[in-house]
């Protein structure tokens, strides 16, 4: 098994908030100590790291201004001078959107989508995310190809496709299209299904494929050309029947939802993530809290939405939507922080405006702490994922997952929103180094 030792480690501590400085020893895949300096205790378990693998002590060896040292079996990285994080977490993504026209996606070669995900989960990747969350597209076998290290990318929880009413907004035909609408072998991001019965039919197909979340479709939204985005979409019963199947699997059900009618009915009916919220009212932010239900909000894709959309293929009936929610989402985020909601990170973008992922840290750091934002792509993220210390935090038996930075992000923000972190850590492997 491989060994790791980050040696003077300035870590954040993403629960206290503060600074820690430590010598942190990775083994394999996972955290396995962390040595705080001058304090040769044992914090959390493992041999000390200035051990070799023998189990014979060895004196922690002064840094020789090399960046790397080999001994015997032990990579000693010297992180003096650097602040680190965990891994980021964005928990809504569309790997396989690479256009904002989705309904070319119904149309497109499957191959040719997945090499497209494959560069886009790449520059997720490389900007620090090591773990994402696809709402509506991602699959089983991006995930598999992803673990064995067939694809370069971050972990991917997926949902499969996203469950939506005729005329949803999932639902891609226009107003003259009288197909049977996207199926479930294309590279469509959502799948037809009216009813109850249905519901709970395709629930089930998308949870016969290892999906982590159930995606739903509970109002409308940009992107689709038929629907309002002030609409309500499935009926309780439908809801009720998606979270019935999600949770006899030990699974949950993530709703898109962009009004205080769509989110109350939603929560209502056992929704344990609500998507956007952008119009979002002190009603149901109170169920929302009351319910301990979490809220992904993505305020970047409207910024990029009506700054680049039609040039990146989003139709004209969908670029005439962006403003209704583009404003009403800053107003929504304050609502949520000042409510303290379980707020998650999120950027929801599509095609080419994918580069922009990062810049939700700005667009958040205007109405929260930098420390609030980190939380909701670490900690709060994990525990949307229900992967509470395993990752978003720097702990023995975590994930060893993690960011390496130039400058601190609590006090400047844009090493964040403007990524080029000197190196990233993904399951104890560095997979990515800034060039010197």
């Amino acid at each position: 098994m491989t060994r790791t030792v980050l040696t003077n480690a300035r870590f954040l501590d993403v629960d206290a908030g503060t600074w820690r400085t430590a010598d942190i020893q990775i083994d394999g895949d996972r955290f396995s100590a962390v040595h705080e300096r001058g304090d040769r205790g044992d914090h959390g378990g493992g041999p000390d790291p200035s051990a070799s693998p023998d189990g014979q002590d060895r004196p922690a060896e002064p840094s020789t201004g090399e960046d790397t040292e080999r001994a015997g079996q032990v990579e000693r990285i010297d992180l003096s001078g650097s602040y680190v994080l965990p891994g980021l977490i964005d928990c809504h993504v569309h790997v396989y959107a690479m256009t904002a026209n989705l309904a070319s996606l119904t149309h497109s070669s499957v191959p040719y989508t997945v090499m497209q995900a494959q560069r886009l989960m790449g520059d997720m990747l490389d900007r620090g995310f090591t773990t994402v969350r696809d709402v509506a597209g991602g699959d089983f076998g991006l995930a598999a190809a992803q673990e064995e290290g067939l694809l370069r990318g971050p972990r991917l929880f997926f949902g499969g496709k996203a469950l939506s009413q005729t005329g949803g907004h999932g639902d891609t035909r226009g107003p003259a299209d009288h197909s049977h609408g996207p199926c479930g072998c294309s590279a469509a991001i959502g799948v037809i299904a009216d009813g109850a019965d249905q519901v709970r039919a395709a629930a089930r197909d998308q949870l016969r494929t290892g999906a982590h979340h159930i995606k739903i479709m509970a109002g409308g939204g940009v992107a689709s050309p038929t629907d309002r985005v002030d609409s309500l979409q499935y009926s309780a019963a439908e809801m009720a029947a998606a979270v019935e199947e999600a949770a006899d699997a030990n699974r949950y059900v993530a709703a898109h939802a962009y009004t205080p009618g769509a989110i109350t009915r939603a929560v209502t009916n056992g929704v344990r993530s609500i998507e956007h919220a952008n119009l979002m009212d002190e009603a149901s932010a109170q169920l929302i809290l009351d319910r301990e239900a979490f809220v992904t909000m993505n305020l970047v894709t409207y910024w990029a939405l009506h700054e680049e959309g039609p040039a990146m293929g989003l139709p004209t009936e969908s670029h005439a939507k962006v403003r209704h929610v583009l404003d009403a989402g800053e107003r929504a985020l304050r609502l949520a922080h000042e409510a303290g909601l379980n707020l998650c990170y999120g950027s929801d973008l599509l095609g080419g405006m994918q580069i922009h992922q990062s810049r939700e840290f700005e667009i958040r750091a205007r109405h929260q702490d930098a420390l609030d934002v980190i939380r909701s792509a670490t900690t709060t993220a994990a525990r949307l994922l229900q992967r509470e210390g395993e990752l978003g935090v720097i702990r023995p038996g975590a994930l060893a997952d993690l960011v390496v930075l130039d400058r601190d992000p609590l006090a400047d923000i844009t090493v964040l929103s403007e990524p080029d972190p000197l190196r990233i850590i993904q399951g104890g492997r560095t997979v990515r180094e800034r060039a010197a």
